[in-house]
């Protein structure tokens, strides 16, 4: 079966520079930018021109850095916004609407105010752009009916994509595949983006099951950077989604893992040591079952391989789960023998090592262990 593309645009230089005390520099954005582009990315959100004259200028470098994907601005629903992203040289407009009850009165808005400013809106940007894409904000507390006729209107005014946004990260996947079966049939040609965010620590679910269910975009953030919780994690979408067999995206998942080190040395957010894809651990192993099946078959106790993430062979740590197959392998790997009863020595010594000090030992202590015995 032939997978099914699905487009992914990263928004780690708009939306994951949002988490507090985050600000990327300009050559960390040319940084990031340039290893999104050699992974294949073919669209970010580079930043909303109404933050400073810098954020501006930093966008224009990026327009201007001879990238080969298209570059979107994230706008308020004001001219100004527009005229700014238009100056800028930004591909795309991204102009964001708040559609739920609590998001309108809590900015003076109402539902009349959103239909009539996205008709005003809308047409005073048609030709500024290349194209132009709508934000439903909060969509997932938007009253239902509200939500069909704001999406009508918006394709009705030539709306390229519409952004279905989670943005206080409150819905499951169940709710997620309701909301978007229903969508999909509603509005059969419509192109629907999703933008999760991990409240509740499902946004790369959420986000993987609306592309299962009708949306054929989704908004992410490289590490899952982002306001409060986050947003859906770029690398696990992807990844997810290349070992469906269903879906593909066209990015590389060997540029994964050093696309997250650099965003989290940006950002100053140290990734957790077994964050999914990227985590330090993710390919280690220490209990003896386990190392002794992957030395059989690396498939038996990793689903994702090495290989796919650009990486070395997974890495068997010793501690106090440790078998005497990883011990001898070990060894015999770097030709030193090991005799059964110098074997059983060692592996008690290690772990009452590992006990003492709380922790699992590299293979360099264990051949140190090994020596003082």
């Amino acid at each position: 079966m032939q997978k099914k593309l699905r487009h992914i645009i990263d928004t780690t230089l708009r939306d994951g520079e949002q988490a507090p005390g985050v600000v990327f520099s300009t050559p960390e954005k040319l940084e990031i930018a340039a290893l999104l582009d050699a992974a294949g990315v073919t669209e970010l959100e580079i930043g909303t021109p109404a933050i400073s004259c810098k954020e501006r200028e930093d966008m224009s470098s990026i327009i201007k850095g001879g990238f080969a994907f298209d570059c979107l601005a994230w706008c308020r629903a004001v001219k100004g916004d527009i005229d700014e992203a238009a100056k800028a040289g930004a591909h795309g407009a991204h102009i964001s609407f708040p559609v739920s009850s609590i998001l309108l009165k809590a900015m003076d808005k109402s539902e009349a105010w959103a239909m009539k400013n996205l008709e005003e809106l809308l047409g005073y940007a048609s030709g500024m752009f290349r194209y132009i894409t709508v934000g439903a904000q909060d969509a997932s507390r938007a009253r239902p009916q509200f939500l069909n006729e704001f999406i009508s209107a918006a394709l009705s005014l030539r709306g390229a994509r519409i952004r279905i946004a989670d943005t206080v990260g409150l819905m499951t996947p169940l709710s997620v595949a309701d909301l978007f079966k229903k969508l999909s049939a509603k509005f059969p040609n419509a192109a629907f983006e999703f933008h999760g965010h991990n409240d509740l620590g499902m946004a790369a679910a959420n986000t993987f099951v609306a592309l299962c269910s009708g949306a054929s975009a989704a908004s992410v953030t490289v590490n899952g950077l982002g306001e409060r919780a986050g947003n859906a994690a770029l690398e696990e979408v992807v990844l997810a989604l290349e070992t469906s067999g269903l879906y593909s995206t066209g990015i590389s998942t060997q540029a994964l893992c050093g696309l997250c080190e650099c965003v989290s040395k940006a950002s100053g957010r140290f990734i957790p040591e077994s964050k999914p894809v990227c985590g330090k651990y993710v390919l280690s192993h220490e209990t003896g079952i386990h190392v002794r099946c992957q030395l059989r078959d690396p498939h038996s106790y990793q689903s994702i391989s090495a290989e796919t993430l650009g990486k070395d062979a997974p890495q068997f740590l010793f501690g106090k789960h440790s078998g005497k197959t990883a011990v001898s392998a070990l060894f015999e790997a770097r030709g030193i023998p090991l005799p059964p009863e110098v074997c059983q020595k060692l592996l008690q010594k290690l772990k009452e090592t590992a006990v003492l000090h709380k922790k699992a030992l590299s293979a360099e202590e264990l051949v140190d262990l090994y020596r003082q015995i």
